[in-house]
């Protein structure tokens, strides 16, 4: 049974992601917050950015960081500290983590999911930090991804908007959702597991000669002009 970190996983795409596998796969959360109980599943409650982390028992075959923000401002209401929150949660804390298991998941040709999203493809008002901060994230799968070739994959998922807690700003009524699924071509946003279906994928071995990519669902925001 293969053993997979996820950081973030008692909520939103992470959850979805600990749904996806854990019948198949040995879980190692770490969250803020304690992930649904499951015999596959093992919590530590942690801040990534603040706690150091554990030793582990078992080398890891995948790890994906799920942690992100969406702090949407004009350029003249964004601090520095702003900025820098942003980098931390999205880029600091993903350096950390892999700093801390790149050996263990060496031993196994592991597979690492990190997660961007269509902001750094799609220059969107007031998306300044986030964009900036994701558009790292890239940088730095892309980076690692030619480091480690032939020993460890990295990629990076790029979702649209998805319904999650932390979007729930974007999508607080009936007019809001209406608005975000008709702003799409496909006429949708996101679902967790649709997330969650592709990183999923992304750990396994069916993709075991993708390495690098950067992978956008978007439904069709990106991409497509109708």
């Amino acid at each position: 049974m293969n053993t997979i970190v996820i950081v973030g996983g008692s909520k939103g795409i992470g959850k979805a992601i600990i749904d996806v596998l854990k019948e198949s796969h040995r879980i190692i959360n770490f969250s803020r917050t304690k992930a649904e109980t499951h015999p596959n599943v093992e919590h530590h409650t942690i801040d990534v950015l603040k706690d150091e982390l554990p030793d582990l028992e078992h080398d890891i075959n995948g790890l994906i960081f799920c942690p992100g923000s969406i702090n949407l401002k004009p350029i003249n209401r964004l601090s520095l500290d702003d900025f820098r929150e942003d980098f931390e949660i999205n880029v600091i804390g993903a350096v950390k983590v892999i700093q801390k298991y790149i050996n263990s998941l060496k031993n196994n040709e592991g597979s690492v999911v990190l997660f961007s999203t269509v902001a750094t493809k799609l220059g969107m008002p007031f998306h300044a930090s986030v964009a900036a901060s994701k558009s790292a994230v890239e940088g730095l799968v892309k980076s690692l991804a030619g480091e480690y070739a032939t020993k460890v994959r990295f990629n990076c998922v790029a979702p649209t908007v998805t319904d999650t807690d932390l979007s729930q700003r974007l999508l607080r009524n009936d007019k809001q959702r209406e608005n975000m699924e008709s702003r799409h071509p496909l006429k949708k946003y996101l679902k967790p597991e649709e997330v969650a279906n592709l990183a999923a994928y992304l750990l396994s071995d069916k993709s075991s000669s993708i390495s690098g990519q950067v992978f956008p669902i978007d439904a069709g925001i990106v991409s497509l002009k109708l």
